[in-house]
């Protein structure tokens, strides 16, 4: 599929220099860019290869001034911001190139189903009693939607997930490869023979508009009531979020890490990976959480940075590690002080 670039500049609001015309039909970094590629220029470090590359179209930024001739063959479309716009080119790019509609055999879509407009169900997947399938959703291969599921308009399932009953998935929502939503809650009770009952989890996950949960993340139902991801939350891969948590709008979380039961995570926060968060506690608004850290205690403050096991505020946490690098510095000297000590006294 090919685009002009005053079809890509109409879409992106942009202005084009040069041959608007011109068009491509594919994607390239800028030192790789080829005839027939569009690429960009957002880093004022790899400025030099703008003057040298094969691509037909370059996204610059509306400040870029060219300090040297640029190849006769580039046109440049100028933005507001070229990062930016090569996400939204990116973004449109993906929908264009992934538009299947129809339902494929074999697959198995219960009678009491509701099906919309513009769906594409791939073949070996399952859909159950009562969901509702929106208009222009995606369920790739090998996807299982359980009984009285709800994913909503213009959503993506990839190849994989397994969505349990009751859950609910928003409008825009995109669930990669093996991620599971709305399996057990963690819920056992030991009794007087110190073997484990399990507790019956009858809740569900409710996913608001516009999250994106990575590949093989598990997101557990709540025992009662609903574990919530908030509206545009996103999720990186191998991430698990337990029964009963609420993950606030806007937040993202980094791969790895593990949230326990019934925790509440503000808006706007930032988790890095392999962060261990238990149960029970409230991460206020804004807080950003450096990857590797252990919370074992609320955090009450809006926009704190935090950082170590347990974690605590980044700055303290900075001043302690220069000191604990310097450790074997200061035992050297304490032990030179002590021997210096003990001479003095023995004579």
């Amino acid at each position: 599929m090919e685009f002009t670039a005053q079809q890509i500049a109409d879409l992106l609001d942009g202005k084009v220099e040069g041959d608007s015309s011109a068009s491509v039909s594919n994607m390239a970094k800028i030192e790789e860019g080829l005839p027939g590629t569009i690429t960009f220029l957002a880093n004022d470090k790899y400025e030099e290869y703008i003057y040298s590359t094969g691509a037909t179209i370059a996204l610059v930024n509306q400040t870029f001034v060219p300090s040297k001739s640029l190849p006769k063959s580039l046109t440049l479309i100028k933005v507001a911001n070229a990062y930016e716009s090569l996400a939204q080119l990116l973004s449109y790019y993906d929908q264009v190139s992934q538009m299947p509609t129809g339902i494929e055999q074999p697959s198995f879509v219960s009678d009491s189903a509701k099906v919309g407009k513009d769906v594409y169900i791939g073949a070996f997947a399952y859909v159950g009693k009562n969901a509702v399938i929106g208009n222009g959703v995606k369920v790739f291969p090998h996807s299982y939607i359980g009984d009285d599921v709800i994913v909503d308009d213009d959503s993506c399932v990839y190849s994989g997930v397994k969505i349990y009953s009751k859950c609910k998935i928003g409008k825009n929502c995109t669930l990669h490869a093996g991620s599971i939503i709305g399996s057990d809650g963690f819920g056992f009770v030991p009794n007087s023979e110190n073997n484990y009952q399990k507790v019956p989890q009858i809740g569900n996950v409710i996913i608001e508009d516009y999250v994106e949960i990575g590949s093989n993340s598990t997101i557990d139902r709540a025992t009662m009531g609903s574990t919530v991801i908030k509206k545009g939350a996103k999720i990186d891969n191998l991430i698990q979020i337990a029964h009963n948590v609420e993950i606030g709008e806007n937040t993202v979380v980094a791969a790895q890490t593990g949230i326990a039961g019934s925790t509440k995570i503000g808006k706007n926060v930032m988790i890095g990976g392999q962060v261990g968060i238990v149960g029970h506690i409230k991460i206020a608004e804004g807080v950003k959480i450096a990857a590797q850290s252990g919370i074992g205690n609320s955090i009450t403050k809006e926009n704190q940075i935090v950082q170590g096991s347990p974690a605590f505020s980044i700055g303290d946490f900075k001043r302690c590690y220069v000191l604990f690098r310097g450790l074997p510095k200061l035992k050297n000297q304490l032990d030179t002080i002590t021997k210096e000590v003990n001479t003095i006294k023995n004579e």
